[in-house]
């Protein structure tokens, strides 16, 4: 992993991603955007932020570009089950491979709040060393995902880091 890919001065990076038809076309504040780049902010991140259209090749494309420069890439919008709502497949073309308890995480919080929160489509996969993490379109519930793995957040991004060899960590550990 490039230093520049994931650290500007000294902090790690983060790319918010919003998937709205209206936010891409400026008919509508992007503030689930803002949101969690404030929350990640305060969370010690660098963040970049973008907004593209609800298209799946759009989204994978970026979701693609920001996994190069970003240890963590954070989606709002597109999770839900209109037609439009493609983020969830864009994700899935793009990870190599998911990560199922954070996204049951991010929804078993969400339940607390509301039952609609099981329909969240919500993907939290890895590409490369990066984390991406699908969160719904709404500031409050993008937000409320979010902290949902805030806890284990370190230790994911830590993890994808490396070392990968676990048996010479593990005999490392060991003093041997």
């Amino acid at each position: 992993m490039s230093a520049s890919r994931s650290v500007v001065a000294g902090r790690r990076t983060a790319l918010v991603l919003t998937a709205s038809d209206r936010s891409a076309a400026g008919t509508r504040d992007d503030d689930s955007g803002a949101a969690l780049a404030s929350r990640l902010e305060g969370l010690g991140f660098a963040v970049e932020r973008d907004v593209v259209p609800d298209d799946r090749d759009a989204i994978a494309a970026r979701l693609r570009d920001g996994a190069t420069r970003h240890v963590l890439v954070v989606t709002t919008g597109g999770t839900g089950l209109t037609p439009r709502d493609v983020t969830p497949q864009a994700t899935l073309s793009v990870v190599d491979y998911e990560v199922p308890g954070l996204a049951e995480a991010m929804r078993a919080e969400g339940r607390l709040q509301t039952p609609f929160a099981a329909l969240s489509r919500s993907v939290v996969g890895v590409r490369g060393r990066t984390l991406i993490v699908n969160t719904p379109g709404s500031p409050k519930a993008a937000l409320e995902s979010l902290d949902a793995i805030v806890p284990v957040l370190d230790h994911a991004l830590e993890t994808l880091a490396g070392p990968f060899d676990h048996a010479s960590a593990d005999r490392a550990s060991d003093g041997g």
